[in-house]
């Protein structure tokens, strides 16, 4: 297990398509223990391994009050529904902040490090954050969805009025 560094945009892979994992094997255990140790370094919800350089499906996102981690090997959407718009971010763009839409549900298929299929239901921040992930590995970033930019002023003043 090791932290390694975020890559950040314009990199190349952030918007090439990631390849299918072939098969689950010690490698892709390591990758998926480096995403968990970088993501808690980084201080994200959720990673994908093109943000540590490598173009292969798979990603993490933390989910729930609980912060159970969701490891996410070949996610394929099978259902979304409804739709919201909420600020996102993303450690690929320090500092970069937006609104952004997306579907308030989100129903997908992938595998655990098992290599057990599973499906998985989720909405709100979950769904949010399981799709910004399964975008990574698709090549699509988030700033190509941003509705609003927020700046720094307006992003400080809303955590402000969310504490009061």
């Amino acid at each position: 297990m090791a932290i390694k560094k975020v890559v950040e945009h314009p990199a190349k892979v952030l918007s090439t398509p990631c390849a299918e994992v072939k098969e689950i094997n010690e490698e892709i255990i390591t990758l998926l223990d480096d995403l968990y140790d970088t993501m808690v370094e980084y201080d994200g919800v959720g990673i994908a391994a093109p943000q540590i350089n490598v173009g292969l499906r798979v990603a993490i996102v933390e989910l729930g009050e609980e912060r159970d981690i969701l490891e996410m090997i070949n996610p394929t959407v099978i259902e979304t529904d409804g739709a919201e718009v909420d600020i996102e971010g993303c450690l690929s763009f320090p500092g970069l902040y937006g609104e952004v839409e997306r579907p308030d549900y989100v129903k997908i298929e992938a595998c655990d490090r098992e290599g057990r299929v599973y499906e998985l239901e989720a909405g709100g921040f979950d769904a949010r954050a399981i799709l910004h992930e399964i975008d990574h590995l698709d090549g699509v970033l988030f700033d190509s969805k941003i509705k609003r930019i927020l700046s720094e002023e307006e992003l400080e003043a809303m955590y402000a009025e969310e504490e009061e």
